[in-house]
């Protein structure tokens, strides 16, 4: 009796010990929690102008209550179908290129110096923490007419046309996609990197006294074990369609690639702040998050009768 007193004591000291470090580390996500309120749940509020005529300056009480009408102004405006089909077709590619990252990660799992391996993974990490306006400066000295690219093609001799790269409105997309896959590979490859650490050596070993060489261990034994993280994050990106981004195509935005380049968050951006169009840019933004809030549930459903389990 004296012992299983002692046990069930011991239990309750244990299950006492647990609850008091969850509840702490419950607090300490608090700020955190409010940041995120803050920041991504209050400017929420601000959807209600899409459904008035505001004009700046009049206060929304003494301003019409239109309804729909801004959203249904989206059916008629022609830029609206335009950056609709740079935004699907920016993503896309951007989806279609999906697999760099992997085998990138791959590539270095198998690398065994330790010095190279550490050189690759801070050379194609570093791009991700430069801004895309210094992107934009990097890229402009590389490609413009006057910058290192042109200059040696000229002095070479092999072209009197200075290449136009970065004002080529027909190959803007595979520019502005090949741009952000050197920014944010060697980030991505990372996850996938974490994933491969997380594989059981054992598996190796026996792989190895069968007979199996590197290719054959990949082929095997690494690609379906990070199979599930590359689909569920495949999957969050297709969720994220309308997202293309902002920052990269504002920086690298010209009148020469304008039509080609503006996608959804930029229509967004020069709607209500160039023009002043504050109840309509506020429709559109609103269209873009229900519908990308559509696509992850209808994803998220996808995932789970196709592999049995959710993303969210």
């Amino acid at each position: 009796m004296d012992i299983t007193y002692k046990k069930e004591k011991v239990v309750q000291i244990k299950r006492r010990k647990y609850n008091a470090d969850g509840i702490r580390l419950l607090l300490m996500t608090i700020p955190f929690l409010l940041f995120v309120i803050a920041f991504s749940y209050v400017p929420l509020f601000g959807w209600v102008y899409a459904f008035f005529d505001y004009k700046p300056g009049i206060p929304l009480s003494q301003t019409a209550f239109v309804g729909l009408e801004h959203f249904r102004e989206m059916l008629h405006d022609r830029d609206m179908g335009r950056v609709m089909i740079n935004t699907l077709a920016l993503s896309v590619l951007s989806i279609l290129f999906a697999p760099l990252p992997l085998v990138l990660a791959i590539m270095v799992s198998e690398v065994r110096n330790g010095f190279f391996k550490r050189l690759i993974q801070t050379t194609t990490t570093l791009p991700n923490y430069i801004s895309w306006i210094i992107v934009f400066s990097l890229a402009f000295s590389m490609f413009s007419s006057e910058g290192a690219i042109n200059t040696a093609i000229d002095r070479l001799g092999l072209s009197d046309t200075p290449l136009n790269v970065l004002g080529n409105a027909d190959h803007v997309w595979l520019v502005q996609t090949l741009l952000l896959i050197w920014k944010t590979i060697g980030w991505n490859a990372i996850i996938y990197l974490a994933a491969i650490v997380g594989i059981d050596g054992e598996q190796y070993d026996a792989a190895r006294i069968d007979g199996a060489g590197r290719l054959r261990s990949i082929w095997y034994i690494t690609i379906p074990n990070i199979m599930p993280t590359f689909i569920v994050l495949l999957l969050l990106a297709v969720s994220n369609l309308l997202s293309a981004g902002f920052e990269q195509y504002l920086v690298f935005n010209n009148i020469m690639v304008a039509d080609k380049i503006e996608v959804l968050d930029l229509y967004v951006y020069r709607l209500g702040l160039v023009t002043n169009d504050y109840p309509y840019s506020t429709a559109v933004g609103m269209f873009k998050s229900v519908i990308s809030i559509a696509l992850l549930f209808m994803i998220n459903s996808l995932s789970k009768r196709v592999r049995g389990e959710s993303i969210i």
